[in-house]
């Protein structure tokens, strides 16, 4: 018994960043649900729903793709339980408004903006303290990549469950409150399971070992576009799930709901087909932390794009009965479930620890920078071409995107690892002059 107690507590770094992962995306994947049924059935306009996604991915974005070198200065700890108090805040004002009748469409946006604004750093602060906590807890990357994939897959198991059930039964403003509180409830497990300074071990000391005065914001930030510029798989992924959100995006927040409403049903069949996509995506991730480095990286990652983008769009479009609907959600959640992993370990792989922040803001923000767009697009392209066109056309985009970008030569590079230095894996970088060293050929980055 004592000896588990101390592996338990040996493993806390990893076991409190993921606890706090799965409470706050819980509570996102549930305010997903809720939000656009919300906004869907208060004004019955699909343009308007995507307005709302607009307004808070478009400051998701934009904070990330520039909050990169601050986490990398503050610390990733200090930034994630900081701007989860920030979310809660703001998710919390929304239900509190509306029971008020204060709530009107304007002040909506607003607040959702604010939640975005904030909750791209501190996505990205538990991002950056991934390989650390694997460290420190003594988890092989590819298992702790794997398992905050399952994570990532269990909330949006979990969350559109919750959120379809809360929001049929209770209505939306309950899933509303059920976000503020998980964004609250993740901000205390990331202040008290992680030791202080987690996640800036590497970053101080490569600038105060060269002897000279800190880099400044922009210096970092240079630093990040550079390599990230270099490393040309990294651009090719981070440019194809690029597309892939912005039709991801159309999907979840226009699409679906849209879909689901006129087809008589209510918004307990956007959280079933969420949930039995979730389930499949948590086995295909269970089994990427399991065989991850026996696979062969190339052909699962485009395999697993293939079953998880376009058939979804396909058999809404076409008129499918609902077991077939169910299906395909079921297969399409198994394959996306390797995703997230793969990706995640070529990016811990190749980019040097202390440039982790700011590499991981970019090639996230450019991998996120279709998401506001998505949900507008969509909602004007329903109410100017109608929804089976616009499902038509969005599943044969997602077909070409993930499809024809694998014949670039870059993609031979996922199946070579690159080479793990014993500096790489305590968190200092081998430096010749003030460039970090890395393999000239290329070999990042999650939506």
């Amino acid at each position: 018994m004592s000896g588990a107690v101390s592996e338990a507590v040996g493993r806390r770094p990893l076991l409190g960043l993921l606890t706090a992962e799965a409470v706050s995306l819980t509570g996102t994947r549930v305010s997903a649900v809720a939000l656009p049924w919300f906004v869907l059935v208060t004004t019955g306009s699909a343009t308007r729903t995507g307005l709302v996604a607009f307004c808070e991915m478009a400051p998701y974005v934009l904070v990330k793709a520039l909050a990169g070198p601050l986490v990398d200065r503050i610390g990733p700890r200090v930034i994630s339980w900081s701007t989860d108090s920030v979310s809660a805040v703001a998710a919390g004002l929304v239900p509190l408004l509306y029971a008020l009748h204060l709530l009107s469409f304007w002040s909506l946006l607003l607040l959702v903006a604010v939640v975005g604004a904030v909750r791209g750093p501190g996505d990205l602060a538990k991002h950056v303290m991934v390989p650390e906590a694997s460290e420190r807890s003594g988890v092989p990357l590819e298992r702790a990549t794997g398992l905050a994939g399952v994570t990532e897959r269990l909330a949006s198991t979990l969350g559109p469950l919750a959120g379809g059930s809360l929001v049929a039964v209770a209505g939306p403003m309950t899933g509303l409150l059920i976000n503020a509180v998980s964004f609250a409830l993740g901000s205390v497990i990331i202040a008290l399971a992680l030791p202080r300074g987690m996640g800036r071990t590497a970053v101080p000391a490569s600038d105060e070992s060269a002897g000279g005065p800190e880099q400044g914001y922009w210096r970092r930030f240079g630093e990040g576009f550079a390599f990230l510029r270099g490393e040309p798989l990294l651009l090719a992924i981070t440019v194809m799930v690029g597309v892939t959100n912005l039709l991801d995006a159309a999907f979840s927040a226009v699409l679906l709901p849209f879909w689901v409403r006129s087809h008589g049903h209510g918004p307990e069949l956007i959280g079933l087909l969420g949930s039995v996509g979730g389930i499949s995506a948590v086995c295909g991730s269970l089994i990427a932390a399991g065989m991850a480095h026996r696979l062969r990286r190339r052909p699962v990652f485009f395999i697993g794009f293939l079953l998880a983008g376009a058939p979804r769009f396909l058999v809404l479009a076409l008129h499918a009965p609902l077991w077939a609907v169910v299906a395909v959600f079921l297969v399409g959640g198994l394959g996306g479930g390797f995703l997230n992993p793969i990706i995640g370990a070529v990016a811990y792989e190749r980019v040097p620890r202390r440039l982790l922040g700011r590499v991981g803001a970019l090639g996230d923000s450019l991998a996120w920078a279709g998401i506001p767009v998505g949900g507008l697009l969509a909602g004007l392209a329903v109410a100017s071409f109608g929804l089976v066109p616009v499902l038509l056309a969005g599943g044969v985009a997602y077909f070409v995107t993930t499809n024809l970008t694998g014949l670039r030569p870059e993609w031979r590079a996922m199946d070579r690892r690159a080479e793990r230095t014993a500096d790489r894996l305590i968190g200092r970088t081998v430096e010749s002059g003030s460039e970090p060293r890395r393999e000239p050929a290329a070999r990042r980055l999650a939506g």
